[in-house]
């Protein structure tokens, strides 16, 4: 099993016990959504620099939103064999395109906030 899809099951247990939901149930609607595709913005590109990848298109591999719906933080997960900060731009540039304030970083061992 690939190390990154490791820790996702991690990040995914760890998620449920916090009281976050995959699924609609008893409790209320789905609070997590997963690979939501962004769509980023020349602005925002450009406001990266000139040292980090250009892409225009991601996806988030967690978004957390709130009781409204509303996207609240960025969820990156990476591979258990990297430090999560190294996914620190690209949560950034996607917290930016969802307009979320907060990020969290994560390889299943190693949490971010």
């Amino acid at each position: 099993m690939p190390t990154e899809a490791k820790a996702r099951i991690r990040i995914n247990d760890l998620l449920l016990r916090s009281g976050w939901r995959f699924f609609d149930d008893e409790n209320g609607p789905a609070n997590i959504t997963l690979e939501t595709h962004v769509k980023l913005k020349k602005k925002t590109l450009d406001d990266l620099g000139n040292n980090f990848e250009k892409t225009a298109h991601g996806f988030v591999d967690y978004l957390l939103l709130d009781q409204r719906g509303f996207p609240i933080a960025v969820l990156e997960a990476k591979s258990e064999k990297f430090d999560p900060l190294a996914g620190k731009e690209q949560a950034r540039k996607y917290a930016h395109s969802q307009n979320v304030r907060f990020v969290i970083l994560s390889n299943g061992n190693l949490h971010y906030f």
